[in-house]
């Protein structure tokens, strides 16, 4: 009677070892994007493109040609890269630094010759008509192309590649910025990410579900300058950190074995 009464006991605590170890596992339906049901002719319509503007702190890579090459040169920066005395290590090759002009706290910037230009609250493509027109007195016929070298995302947590990114065309949405990162692993979370966004000077923290297709209508589709993008790790993953976790099916077989030697006697 002792024995079969330890013989379920062992049985009970097998039993609720299984149930733990069985909540820390990862559903297949928690790894699948936008879960709502679709038909054939489903189609959802985007929000309109999100148009950055220039803001003070910014960088401008500004690049002028014109049919005076040698005019023309006086006011592009030269390219530079890292000297060999800054680099971190022997084995790492130089790195090119961000060159461009920086926009003043009034949203202006300065050029050669041409002084102080206003530029803040303009798009990219403003501040090239802009400069283009100050230059006619310069150049001939200038031509000006302007990229914003402050348009940069952050991917973090549990992503394949997490890292801060660049975006040259000034154009990037939430899958393109996960694609980038190597997507989300199968330990985090897809119907919790986190988009941490500047917005008036204050940071605004949102959470999205992207299991679900509502993510195309969402002001957050497409990503601002500076978005930070976070993915939660799963209990799946806090489990496998775990050391008890681990541990666990080692002890759930012993225990097992000695149960059933328990219930034959």
């Amino acid at each position: 009677m002792i024995l079969c009464s330890y013989a379920k006991k062992l049985h009970i605590l097998v039993g609720l070892a299984l149930i733990t170890l069985v909540s820390g596992c990862i559903s297949s339906r928690q790894l699948v994007y936008f879960q709502d049901q679709v038909t054939a002719s489903d189609s959802i319509k985007l929000m309109d493109r999100f148009i950055p503007t220039v803001q003070p702190g910014d960088i401008l890579s500004v690049r002028v040609s014109s049919l005076s090459p040698e005019a023309t040169t006086f006011f592009n920066p030269p390219s530079a890269t890292m000297p060999i005395d800054r680099m971190m290590t022997p084995t790492m090759t130089a790195l090119p630094e961000i060159t461009g002009y920086l926009v003043n706290p009034d949203g202006t910037l300065e050029l050669p010759l041409v002084g102080k230009v206003k530029v803040g609250g303009l798009t990219t493509a403003q501040v090239a008509d802009r400069i283009r027109e100050e230059l006619k007195t310069y150049l001939k016929e200038p031509t000006v192309n302007i990229r914003n070298q402050n348009f940069r995302v952050s991917v973090m947590g549990e992503v394949a590649r997490p890292s801060l990114f660049t975006i040259p065309n000034e154009k990037i949405t939430m899958l393109e910025a996960l694609s980038l990162a190597g997507d989300i692993t199968i330990y985090g979370r897809r119907d919790n990410v986190l988009l941490i966004r500047e917005v008036n000077g204050q940071r605004t923290f949102t959470r999205i579900d992207m299991t679900s297709r509502d993510l195309f209508r969402s002001p957050y589709y497409y990503l601002h300058p500076n978005d930070v993008i976070y993915v939660e790790p799963g209990r799946a993953r806090v489990a496998s950190a775990d050391r008890t976790y681990q541990i666990l099916p080692i002890a759930l077989s012993a225990l097992s074995f000695i149960a059933i030697i328990f219930s034959r006697f």
